[in-house]
């Protein structure tokens, strides 16, 4: 770690904690169809403002014990766990490209920060909002004709319509032979805008990761609820494993093939 590091790190997670309570916005309001600018922050529950005193990232919720200052109803827990995820996310992105590569330390603090929102929305409400994935597409696609961009726009635009067209059509052939949506179109673009982020190669091993640890979590629940789960969240959560480990993994597929 060089001496620019430390104080960009905090200024990182600074930001990353600031970010996390624009997040919690987003997950509240986006599937609710509100406005994310107007009102301001205020309580669901009495429509009170709450004034920037109590709107600090995680120090508010602490020191309100988890309920609004004016009515008392409870603030829901997962508005502290995201102001808390997002600059250790944020600080993880760091850790891989450090300050030498700033540009890739932005691009991914963008997915990931988004792919947070889109981890509790889907968890909570079961979607994916298309407001947020499509954007994420052409997002990845824009930054891969910078110089700096980890892969080209050719392994951009081949990431993109090789995973959307191939769980498109895996989507189509169950909807005909089950009768029953079996991929949601919310996950199919979502993985859309992983391909162009993260090029073909990458994408299918954050699949593979992502269908292992649902599988892992899943299967024990099963004989007890049987009801449709989500796949964001796996997905996100695997696009966070493959970037720290995506060289050692493209390493051993090398070494195996050879």
């Amino acid at each position: 770690m060089n001496s620019y590091d430390l104080p960009l790190a905090i200024v990182i997670a600074v930001l990353g904690a600031a970010f996390g309570s624009f997040f919690n916005v987003l997950v509240y309001r986006i599937p609710r169809k509100e406005s994310i600018i107007f009102p301001g922050s205020h309580c669901p529950a009495c429509n009170r403002k709450i004034p920037p005193w109590l709107n600090i990232p995680i120090f508010s919720w602490i020191l309100l014990g988890g309920k609004c200052k004016y009515c008392k109803t409870a603030i829901h827990w997962h508005y502290l766990i995201l102001e808390i995820l997002t600059p250790l996310v944020f600080l993880g992105v760091f850790m891989v490209y450090g300050s030498e590569n700033l540009f890739l330390v932005l691009k991914y603090c963008l997915f990931f920060g988004f792919g947070l929102v889109i981890l509790f929305i889907d968890f909570f409400e079961r979607i994916i909002p298309d407001v947020i994935s499509l954007p994420l597409i052409l997002t990845g696609i824009v930054f891969s004709f910078f110089p700096a961009n980890d892969i080209t726009w050719k392994l951009s635009l081949l990431g993109g319509v090789i995973t959307f067209g191939f769980f498109y059509l895996i989507g189509l052939w169950y909807l005909l032979t089950r009768k029953k949506e079996g991929m949601g179109g919310g996950d199919i673009k979502y993985i859309a805008a992983i391909g162009t982020f993260f090029g073909p190669i990458n994408s299918l091993f954050i699949i593979i990761v992502a269908c292992a640890v649902a599988l892992v979590i899943m299967i024990p629940l099963l004989r007890f609820k049987k009801e449709y789960f989500p796949f964001g969240p796996f997905l996100v959560i695997a696009s966070y494993i493959v970037m720290f480990f995506h060289e050692s993994m493209f390493s051993t597929i090398t070494t195996l093939t050879y």
